[in-house]
């Protein structure tokens, strides 16, 4: 009924809370044989999350809270138990209730249908897909968790596109896997077993398995969710958000590297796509570029994706250059120093800066001369 994974919180407030004597006798018997396994300082502070088996969203949920100042040494009670759930000061994932004015976040209610459009209401956090735990914690404490691990972002907006982003990376897959959104209709050809959510669950005790503690499970689990969440938090701080003025510089001096305005540079390789879309919209340019050329040990040209996870180009490298490599690309195309183009033409390399942009052009000039139903079946092949 009761177990403990980080800390058990003072014994005199929760018998205080519990009516009957014999109950609290043997809670009180409970408690004394795990209290006895902590080595850390009680906390006044409890979270309250389900026993049995965990998943990603309550782990998470539960690490996001720790990484508070006020929850840092809270204590984490895993129970069904809707008596010593009331005690708590904050639950997540269970309890049958979503009332943030008291701290209760369970979305498995047959009312709730939150997302973080109808929890947030702001225009950018346009998504519907169903909260777990996991983002309903995020939606009312994301903001001041990122607050505290990267103090040195101090603007409004570039804290605000950091939220998303983990969001829209992690946080939205963690709320669709938990509440069974498909990602598409049909069945899949394939089912993805090395997920964040299924890593997880491996860590659930097995049923004809060696005995093991569920609760050192659910905080190897929190272990678990917590790097992937600090590496998305870190990536998207350091990495990601920092390229977007490349990017945007990249833009608008485009017509520098080529006439058309269809050809960016970037001077190294950086995460551009989501930022390039969202530019592009901003600026009134969409769907224009159709290359990106950096540097990349060699250099790269790649083609602007339809979406951002799609291999499908706004247009792709020449069919004919599919596939080849070195001397043969070079021969068949007509450009020094080429090495490869992918046989999926979405992106190539050459040796030199002005190698790729000679085939940046040259894709654009063929690309250019085949008629719209040419430019279809090109990007069906």
């Amino acid at each position: 009924m009761l177990s403990t994974v980080v800390r058990l919180f003072p014994r005199r407030r929760l018998l205080s809370s519990i009516p009957d004597n014999k109950y609290r006798l043997q809670f009180a018997t409970s408690y004394s044989n795990i209290r006895s396994l902590s080595t850390m300082p009680e906390s006044d502070i409890i979270i309250g999350t389900h026993s049995g088996c965990f998943h990603c969203d309550e782990a998470l949920a539960c690490y996001m809270l720790k990484l508070l100042p006020r929850y840092k040494n809270a204590s984490i009670i895993r129970t069904r138990d809707p008596k010593i759930l009331e005690t708590c000061d904050i639950v997540v994932d269970v309890g049958g209730v979503y009332d943030p004015s008291k701290h209760r976040y369970d979305h498995h209610q047959r009312e709730f249908k939150e997302s973080i459009s109808t929890v947030l209401n702001k225009p950018e956090l346009d998504c519907d897909i169903k909260l777990s735990s996991a983002g309903l914690i995020y939606c009312h404490f994301g903001e001041e968790v990122i607050k505290e691990l990267i103090p040195g972002v101090t603007d409004e907006c570039d804290r605000r596109n950091i939220f998303k982003r983990v969001y829209d990376t992690l946080i939205k897959e963690v709320d669709a896997v938990d509440n069974g959104v498909p990602m598409f209709a049909g069945e899949p050809v394939y089912r993805i077993n090395t997920g964040l959510s299924s890593r997880v669950a491996r860590l659930n005790p097995e049923w004809n398995g060696p005995d093991m503690d569920p609760d050192k499970q659910f905080h190897k689990a929190m272990a678990l969710v917590g790097e992937e969440f600090l590496h998305f938090i870190q990536f998207a701080a350091k990495i990601w958000w920092p390229a977007r003025s490349i990017v945007r510089d990249a833009i608008l001096k485009r017509f520098e590297v080529h006439s058309s305005g269809e050809i960016i540079e970037l001077a190294r390789s950086l995460p551009w796509k989501e930022h390039l879309f969202e530019l592009e919209e901003e600026l009134g340019i969409k769907d224009v570029i159709k290359y990106v050329i950096f540097k990349d040990n060699n250099y790269r040209i790649q083609g602007v994706p339809l979406t951002s996870g799609s291999f499908v180009c706004r247009m792709f490298l020449p069919e004919k250059w599919a596939g080849l490599r070195d001397e043969e690309l070079s021969r068949v195309s007509g450009i020094d120093d080429c090495i490869f183009v992918h046989s999926a033409r979405f992106i190539g390399g050459n040796l030199t800066r002005d190698g790729a942009l000679a085939m940046a052009k040259s894709a654009l000039e063929i690309g250019k001369s085949l008629d719209n139903s040419d430019l279809k079946n090109v990007a069906n092949a």
